[in-house]
């Protein structure tokens, strides 16, 4: 695990943020927030999908009424995502929301940071001061030619100074920017001159078919740094998808293991069977199942199948006209090729409910899979032994 940097902590309504509290996900939702029920549905999917925190979108008066619907039935924490008005942010302030998110240099009277910060203390509300790239103060890009990462960083110091002027120090900040390395080097730098809880991301990262390539190396260049506290992957598609792509990035690190971990071989001439169709059509199944983390190897080979099969969860090798299926690191038998995936997932839900029965625990042998428990089972879905 990595060594990672010391913040402060805050507590956004249930979910904590900072110091030791695990790296939460969040994401945005796409509906207008004055339709309340759409937004409802919305928020619960991405909270069922594992969003911890969801922000929504407050432009216009209309949307601030609808918020203390939203937040008291969202059933996770709602952050008011408010900029320029100080009304706005009242509303949202005496709606309940658990959160907010707004640039305080936005509010250029003084009067109303006061009002916001004061409001905000009394009720344990936290603020994420939010610098964007793309709303940099004009004068700062003048200064920096450009949105720099120093502009950035610039930014942000400033606008916590707004805050702490009246005594506020229950924020966390970003600093987004859409190219990468001036966004890693933003992050890097803030995290060495403040010790507030960072919420990552890379902002308007596009499409999955770039975004997602943008947003892991961003966001997982810093996390394996300690650097982060609860994360977002701005993807242009379905906020279902940045959900999807937080946990697998946290997953992948070894940070928070809450989905299933596919391990498939790039196939090559070696391969005794399509291992592309194979991979597809067992990643398929599998998000449709109801599984525990654990982790699932799709190899074609027996080269290095044997190995990475074996040190899964489940895992299959394949063969010529046949795979070695593994289960928590025992053989357990061949398996023709036409009944692959049906196997394989019989064998995933046998483990999975061991897993389930140990309290969660992937480290200790499957009790089910056995000495003689181990055939029984294995006979009941139909599984061959080896000799």
């Amino acid at each position: 695990m990595f060594e990672r940097r010391i913040s402060r902590q805050v507590k956004v309504g249930s979910v904590a943020v900072g110091g030791d509290a695990p790296i939460s996900i969040q994401s945005m939702t796409t509906t207008k927030t004055d339709d309340v029920q759409a937004t409802l549905i919305q928020v619960h999917e991405l909270a069922t999908q594992g969003a911890d925190i969801v922000r929504v979108a407050v432009p216009h008066e209309g949307d601030a009424k609808a918020l203390p619907a939203i937040a008291a039935e969202g059933g996770v924490p709602i952050i008011a995502d408010i900029h320029f008005s100080v009304r706005l942010a009242m509303m949202a302030i005496e709606a309940g929301v658990h959160g907010l998110r707004l640039n305080p240099g936005n509010m250029r009277n003084p009067k109303h940071i006061e009002e916001v910060a004061t409001a905000c203390k009394e009720r344990g509300i936290p603020i994420r001061i939010g610098v964007n790239a793309g709303s940099l103060d004009r004068k700062l890009v003048e200064k920096h030619g450009r949105p720099t990462a120093d502009a950035l960083v610039e930014s942000a110091l400033y606008e916590i100074g707004l805050l702490e002027e009246h005594g506020f120090k229950d924020y966390k900040i970003s600093v987004k920017h859409q190219n990468v390395p001036e966004m890693i080097d933003a992050y890097r730098k803030l995290a060495s001159k403040t010790d507030a809880p960072l919420h990552l991301g890379v902002t308007e990262a596009g499409t999955p078919k770039q975004g997602v390539v943008k947003t892991a190396i961003g966001i997982g260049t810093l996390l394996a740094e300690g650097i982060g506290d609860t994360i977002r992957c701005s993807l242009t598609a379905d906020p279902v998808e940045e959900v999807k792509l937080g946990k697998q990035i946290l997953q992948t690190l070894g940070i928070r293991d809450s989905t299933f971990d596919l391990v498939a071989c790039p196939s090559c001439g070696r391969a005794e069977l399509d291992v592309f169709d194979l991979a597809q059509r067992v990643e398929a199944a599998i998000e449709n199942m109801d599984l525990p983390p654990m982790q699932i190897a799709v190899m074609g080979c027996e080269v290095n199948g044997p190995g990475e099969a074996r040190d899964a969860d489940i895992g299959i090798a394949a063969g010529p006209g046949r795979g070695l299926l593994f289960a928590k690191g025992k053989q357990i038998g061949w398996v023709p090729h036409d009944r692959l995936v049906e196997e394989l997932l019989e064998a995933a839900q046998h483990v999975a409910e061991e897993i389930r029965a140990a309290g969660g625990d992937q480290s200790g042998e499957v009790t089910v899979l056995k000495g003689a428990g181990r055939r029984n089972a294995l006979m009941d879905i139909g599984m061959r032994q080896t000799p």
